[in-house]
């Protein structure tokens, strides 16, 4: 009989599917060394935000909030399309991030903290869905995500799955500004800040039931980040309601930011930059 020596490496990081070793990834490289692709000083990856902000209804993403959530100062939501080249746990690979998020204040039996809540990241990259999705806690989902066009002085986007388009988004009027340190919020002495998530993962068979359930945050600290050029101008989001057949799994997403208020739009930004970390300050709040 042949002998098993099937065994998990203490330290290693490990996805689906488990049976064939450590995983490779954004915070595991190909040697194997944890933290691979976070050293200092970096000039990749190459990274471009189109970012959208508008006013809308404050009960309504409530709603949205997970226990221990609550949103936080004026309920301004952020659409941001994400273009990131070069990676390097990718050898150089790139791909394309469309996010929304609303700023709220966490409060637990331990920890406190402010920051976004990231409410959905669509990506267009299985591979960085999965790590994310196992690994961190990002509530992330697939779609197309097509390259922007630029004309006359006005730059579009659109996301679709399968062929639906659910999403468009345009800034228009946009003007260099100087590169600035984004401002640090005021907040209470011991809160975090940071990118907040509420992983969940259900527990098989017992529908309803999670194996996992909590709230994440990803630490603001980015000192690699170099931003190079930044524009502000103007900016519209329209998120189109599907029906069931047009997006069997995703159609309640879509519906949701299809739902929300739009009481004015709090302008446009383009950011391009270089340099991120792996993320492997990844945290659970208590």
């Amino acid at each position: 009989m042949a002998q098993n020596n099937y065994s998990f490496i203490s330290g290693k990081i490990y996805r689906q599917p488990p049976h064939f070793g450590p995983a490779t990834g954004p915070r595991q490289g190909p040697s194997g060394k944890i933290g691979e692709f976070n050293e200092p000083n970096k000039e990749w990856p190459k990274q471009t935000d189109w970012i959208v902000n508008f006013l809308s209804n404050e009960d309504q993403l409530a709603a949205l909030c997970p226990p221990g959530f609550s949103p936080v100062g004026e309920p301004v939501v952020t659409i941001s399309l994400t273009d990131m080249r070069n990676i390097p746990w990718l050898a150089g690979r790139g791909y394309k991030m469309l996010g929304a998020m609303f700023n709220v204040m966490f409060e637990g039996k331990q920890d406190r903290a402010m920051g976004p809540l990231l409410t959905v990241l669509w990506e267009n990259m299985p591979d960085a869905i999965c790590s994310g999705r196992e690994e961190l806690g990002f509530s992330k989902e697939y779609c197309n995500l097509p390259d922007p066009w630029e004309f006359d002085g006005t730059t579009r986007f659109s996301a679709d799955w399968f062929g639906f388009r659910f999403c468009d988004m345009e800034l228009t009027d946009m003007k260099p500004v100087p590169v600035a340190e984004p401002a640090v919020p005021e907040v209470p002495e011991g809160t975090q800040l940071g990118l907040l998530h509420y992983r969940y993962m259900p527990r098989i068979g017992e529908w309803g039931t999670p194996d996992a359930s909590y709230p994440v945050i990803t630490p603001a600290a980015n000192p690699n980040v170099k931003v190079t050029e930044m524009f502000q101008g103007k900016g519209t989001v329209k998120f189109h309601k599907a029906q069931w057949e047009d997006m069997p799994t995703q159609y309640m997403i879509v519906n949701g930011l299809a739902a929300l208020e739009i009481k004015e739009y709090r302008g446009a930004m383009i950011r391009h930059y270089s340099g991120s970390k792996d993320l492997s300050d990844q945290r659970i709040l208590r």
